[in-house]
């Protein structure tokens, strides 16, 4: 078991989807002792501001545009639980349950550095959720990224109250009943609970989070089917050699162009047509280091901007112990993360056009001197020509997913919250644009394995070998027509469960 210790500083992408991955009993995620402290005097603070009776946002007035309103202390629990309630509000189809367990990490996180006065007990109870694998049913539809992902946020502040539902032992539950069933109650909100809780960019920060592990693993992948591509088609692998990319020295086409180089190293495929009639590949093969190389500098640069957000005390108004003050700011406001997911799922999108333009290139006899659609039997059977027509459908949907949500903003809560982010937006965009990808790549996996099946007795390089033989455990040849879509579905399983890239990395040690 994994022990992972919560100080509000320290989370870093990998341990966030570590845990949120994380099978029961296999991570154990805490409150660090020093950020205990931490919160247990900002937490002391809040109830010194009460008896004071001074008018404070968020601890004893109203929110949003009814902020100018003062609550009595006697009602102050009563004004927390009326906001989570009425701010359960969320819509659609739930998160996954890896999404919203990433969801209710990074608010804990968030919560641990002792900057939002939130009684503890109440982070307790949320890593007890985590602990014991009890998820709250949270509609993805409902964020505008800034006043924080308040609906979605809420719907898990419900379930700690024991008003929600939750997943709990592969079954669909109240949330009172899990938590009884833990040894626990439910959280009893007192002044500015609700709002710490539900006030901050959880949602959008888990979601960028869990996109970048999967992107970073398709990165990877695209670079693996890209070399195997140009093996079927017979390229070359002259336009990778490294002084290239020294003459153009951006440091994803460098790690590009090493991979394709890693590769294809040793193939007796590259070695037969050293001195074919042809002068230049098409771009989509030639063009792959500047290309790839591009989509992995968006990757990069939304892990920096989603690292830094992991680490952010994100909640309004924040409390400053040592100086003894509450001061209302922005910091909910998700606007960096929206413009990362944006920019990120434009790289993705990219990995899945140029496959697309990689897998025409093998339908057509006329360039790739294999038969046409990768089939024997051409007229009587179709071949791969509707898979293509699925790759070339799915390209052209993440072409619509890319327009960046982060450009919009409509104002809210009689116009006090009057830009806003759409960050959730931008996130749940980019997780379609991944799962699109995804089956783009395993079309060209599909695809370029029948065409070295098509080149034999030529061999490829070890690793491609190693590749092709994964493939070949769960997906066939193919002799005649059949139900390809069967076989698309194997390949992503394959892609999802990291075993390809796992295959290759055994015979080249690890790829950038």
């Amino acid at each position: 078991m994994s022990k992972i210790l919560l100080n509000g500083c320290d989370l870093d992408i990998k341990t966030l989807y570590l845990v949120a991955t994380a099978a029961e009993g296999e991570c154990l995620v805490e409150i660090a002792p020093s950020a205990l402290s931490k919160m247990e005097s900002s937490r002391r603070m809040v109830f010194d501001i009460v008896k004071t009776g001074k008018a404070v946002y968020g601890i004893n007035t109203g929110f949003g545009a009814l902020s100018n309103c003062h609550i009595k202390s006697e009602d102050l629990s009563q004004l927390q639980l009326n906001l989570i309630r009425s701010h359960c509000a969320g819509v659609g189809t739930p998160f996954s349950l890896n999404i919203t367990r990433a969801i209710m990490l990074l608010r804990a996180n968030c919560l641990a550095r002792g900057n939002s006065g939130v009684d503890p007990s109440i982070v307790k109870l949320l890593l007890r959720f985590i602990n014991h694998h009890i998820t709250p049913v949270v509609p993805q539809k409902g964020s505008v990224g800034a006043s924080g992902d308040l609906a979605p946020l809420a719907h898990i502040a419900l379930a700690l109250i024991g008003e929600g539902e939750v997943n709990f032992n592969g079954k669909l539950v109240g949330s009172d009943f899990a938590i009884e069933s833990i040894g626990q109650k439910p959280a009893q909100l007192g002044p500015k609970d609700g709002l710490a809780l539900i006030n901050g960019t959880a949602v959008m920060g888990a979601l960028g989070a869990m996109a970048v592990i999967e992107a970073e693993h398709l990165m990877k992948l695209a670079d693996i089917a890209a070399a195997m591509t140009l093996e079927a088609v017979q390229g070359t692998s002259k336009a990778y050699h490294a002084g290239i990319s020294e003459l153009k020295p951006h440091p994803g086409q460098i790690a590009s162009a090493k991979n394709m180089r890693s590769l294809i190293a040793g193939s007796k495929i590259n070695g037969s047509h050293q001195d074919c009639h042809r002068v230049q590949d098409p771009y989509s093969l030639r063009c792959i280091p500047q290309v790839h190389g591009a989509c992995r500098q968006t990757i990069a640069h939304a892990k920096e901007v989603i690292t830094t957000e992991l680490n952010s005390v994100t909640d309004n108004p924040l409390i400053f112990v040592e100086e003894q003050e509450v001061i209302s700011g922005g910091n909910f406001h998700g606007e960096a993360l929206a413009l990362a997911m944006d920019y990120m799922a434009m790289g993705v999108s990219e990995l899945g056009n140029i496959s697309e333009r990689r897998i025409e290139k093998m339908m057509n006899p006329t360039f790739s001197e294999l038969p046409a659609f990768l089939t024997k039997g051409s007229g009587l059977n179709s071949g791969l020509m509707i898979a293509h027509v699925t790759a070339a459908a799915l390209a052209s949907e993440n072409k619509l997913l890319c327009h960046p949500a982060s450009v919009d903003s409509i104002p809210t809560s009689t116009d006090k919250e009057d830009h806003v982010s759409m960050g959730v937006t931008a996130g749940r965009k980019l997780h379609e644009v991944i799962d699109n990808v995804k089956n783009e790549l395993a079309i060209e996996l599909l695809c370029n394995t029948q065409g070295i099946d098509l080149r034999r007795p030529l061999t490829s390089s070890n690793a491609l070998e190693a590749l092709h033989a994964k493939i070949r455990q769960h997906v066939n040849p193919i002799e005649n027509d059949r139900i390809f879509h069967k076989d698309i579905n194997n390949i992503v399983k394959l892609i999802n469960s990291r075993e390809l890239v796992i295959a290759v990395e055994k015979v080249t040690g690890e790829i950038q």
